[in-house]
């Protein structure tokens, strides 16, 4: 093995070792999730889908009335339970169509068991609560990119020649 072979699996040996150091002692609170948008079971799909658009949000989290999470409602419920089933934005209730008691995530839990429940249980967003179950947070598998750039961000932000970055805040269907 050459010289600059071993520096190179050095150097990946310590990326990795930081990698998993980080993973193990990161609180899912270092994510910064975002404050959740909250509705009630009453309100309709389209109500849901103007706010998570405006905000450019993946998911609403549905509230009771002591403001205890009761369900979620993501973009993915938006093409299977709605757009897939023909059904009226403008007269469904979130209630019908929202995820029922949604898996969730507490403020202290770590960034790999974050990482674990939306890989295993394909979860892209993932509400954040308290110990009275109310709704602190949604974190998305954006914040996990965004926690990884900031580890990494030689990686990440170093760019061969000649490549090119697309306009960060241009919509498009990602």
């Amino acid at each position: 093995m050459s010289e600059a072979q071993d520096e190179y699996s050095e150097s990946l040996e310590t990326e990795f070792r930081k990698l998993e150091e980080a993973l193990l002692s990161d609180a899912v609170k270092l994510l910064a999730p975002s404050e959740p948008i909250r509705l009630t079971p009453e309100a309709t799909v389209e109500e849901a889908v103007t706010k998570m658009v405006d905000h450019r949000r993946a998911a609403v989290v549905i509230v009771d009335s002591e403001d205890r999470l009761v369900g979620i409602f993501t973009e993915r419920d938006v093409l299977t339970r709605v757009v897939r089933q023909r059904r009226d934005a403008a007269r469904t209730k979130l209630g019908e169509v929202m995820t029922l008691d949604p898996e969730t995530l507490a403020p202290d839990d770590r960034i790999c068991y974050a990482v674990n429940r939306m890989h295993v249980a394909g979860h892209r967003s993932v509400p954040l609560v308290d110990a009275d179950r109310r709704p602190i947070g949604i974190v998305t598998v954006n914040d996990v990119v965004k926690w990884l750039a900031e580890i990494f961000p030689e990686a990440v932000l170093n760019v061969r020649p000649g490549d090119k970055l697309k306009r960060p805040f241009q919509i498009d269907s990602g």
